[in-house]
């Protein structure tokens, strides 16, 4: 019997650390992703609040503030979380959990000891990890580099030599730029890259296009060498386009809705003129 149109296919991985350290994982599902992460006796992982899906009952949970993962005053001040989810398992078996992805994501594998220890992400890209991965929320200090919004010049640094799972928007495309190739790429877009790419952010068309709005407005020139994680679809645009049409109602749909305006309009003309003839008199 042939499969169901809607079955996904899932390819099991086995990661093995620096250490001698293996780590079965398997990511399952299309558009909105799980990881499934084995456990072996007294292994743990690092994980976001919230993004526990299932789990053995063996394993232990325990939402605490990680020493190792450094958040910083700047992820208190913008609503970030300061807290972890610690999945850790102490009995004598093999446990399993299951770290869901919190959008209409997919999950990116990263093992940091390929890409030198270090990788930057865009904000709460970071979704879970095993052994050694330390998260650390950084600034780019440069006037040029400073775009509107805190989602603009606040990222997530990922550093260590474990591994990392990150979450990306759509469709994902990884980029390798050789040493002076220059790529531009949205803002928006960008997953990840590494510490080696040159970023530099440009403005595209004038100052009235940042004041009526525009797609596209601001671009980062990346030039290489170094790897690069590109997403199609960008959580904040989904979620604006989501708003556009809740709130922009069609004439066709909502016919009463220039009505309403109209009479609220003129309800408001009449209080104004009202309040004025009982000031003259």
């Amino acid at each position: 019997m042939a499969a169901p149109f809607f079955s996904t296919p899932f390819q099991p991985y086995v990661y093995q650390s620096p250490q001698d350290a293996v780590i079965p994982f398997q990511i399952l599902g299309g558009e909105a992703q799980v990881v499934q992460i084995m456990l072996k006796p007294q292994e743990k992982v690092v994980a976001k609040p919230g993004s526990m899906c299932f789990m053995s009952g063996s394993i232990e949970m325990e939402n605490t503030y990680v020493p190792e993962n450094e958040v910083g005053v700047w992820q208190w001040l913008f609503g970030k979380n300061v807290t972890s989810i610690v999945l850790h398992n102490p009995g004598s078996n093999d446990g399993f959990v299951g770290i869901a992805a919190p959008s209409l994501a997919r999950i990116l594998p990263i093992d940091l000891a390929m890409f030198g220890g270090h990788l930057l992400c865009q904000p709460d890209a970071f979704l879970c990890s095993v052994n050694d991965v330390k998260v650390n929320n950084t600034v780019d200090h440069r006037a040029r580099n400073v775009v509107s919004g805190v989602e603009g010049f606040l990222r997530q640094k990922l550093s260590g030599n474990g591994l990392a799972f990150i979450v990306a928007g759509g469709s994902v495309v990884q980029k390798n730029l050789e040493a002076d190739e220059v790529l531009s790429v949205d803002v928006s877009c960008i997953v990840a890259l590494t510490t080696t790419v040159g970023v530099q952010i440009k403005y595209n068309g004038p100052m009235r296009r940042a004041v009526f709005g525009g797609d596209n407005l601001v671009t980062a020139v990346l030039t290489g060498p170094g790897i690069v994680f590109i997403q199609s679809l960008p959580f904040h645009r989904l979620s604006q386009r989501i708003a556009r049409a809740v709130t922009s109602p069609n004439m066709r749909e909502n016919p009463k809705f220039f009505v309403q305006i109209a009479i609220f309009f003129f309800l408001a003309y009449v209080v104004i003129v009202s309040s004025l003839i009982l000031t003259d008199a």
